[in-house]
C-alpha cells in the first residue's frame, strides 16, 4: 500500500485541509487491496454471539427500512430477499488479523479517535439509507459499484 491513502495528497495536507472539514473522494486509493473477508465469511462472523452485527433491509422503493441486530442464524440468510439488504459487522479487525493491514494505513489519526473497522456487504439495491455519522469515517470500497452521496453538515448545537 502507498505512503498516503489519499493519492497525491499528503497526510499532512489531508489533516490540514480535509480532516473534520470537508469530504474527500480518492478513486483507486488502494488499487491492489483485497476485501479482508468475503461475503460468506462476513455472514459467518455475524452468527457469533460476541460479534456485533446488524442487517438492514429496505423495500425496493426505499420507503420502508428495517434493522435487525445479530447474532443471526443461518436461517436468517436463507430467508433474505435477492436484493435490497446490507449486512454490517463491527470490529472485523478484532476477529480477522488480515483486516488490521487496512487499519494500519490510518494510524496517523490519534488512537483515541479510532473505534474499529466495520465491514459491510450489500446485495443489489442494498444500503443503509440517509444518515449522519457523529464521528470520522473512512470508506473503502473493495468490490462492486455503489452510488455514494455526501449530505450537509449536522449542527450538534442546534440540532439542525
Amino acid at each position: 500500500m502507498s505512503d498516503s491513502p489519499f493519492g497525491d495528497i499528503s497526510i499532512e495536507e489531508f489533516l490540514r485541509d480535509y480532516w473534520q472539514k470537508k469530504p474527500l473522494l480518492v478513486r483507486n486509493a488502494f488499487p491492489d487491496i483485497e476485501a479482508p473477508v468475503g461475503a460468506d465469511e462476513l455472514a459467518g462472523l455475524s452468527l457469533e454471539a460476541d460479534v456485533e452485527s446488524r442487517l438492514v433491509t429496505q423495500s425496493p422503493h426505499g420507503t420502508d427500512w428495517d434493522i435487525k441486530h445479530g447474532p443471526f442464524d443461518e436461517e436468517t440468510f436463507e430467508n433474505l430477499p435477492e436484493t435490497h439488504w446490507t449486512l454490517l459487522v463491527q470490529a472485523v479487525d478484532s476477529w480477522v488479523p488480515e483486516a488490521s493491514d487496512i487499519v494500519e494505513q490510518f494510524r496517523f489519526i490519534p488512537n483515541w479517535r479510532y473505534d474499529d473497522l466495520m465491514v459491510s456487504f450489500a446485495s443489489q439495491g442494498g444500503g443503509v439509507g440517509p444518515h449522519y455519522d457523529n464521528y470520522d469515517v473512512f470508506l473503502i470500497q473493495t468490490q462492486g459499484q455503489r452510488r455514494w452521496e455526501v449530505g450537509g453538515f449536522y449542527d450538534l448545537t442546534n440540532g439542525v
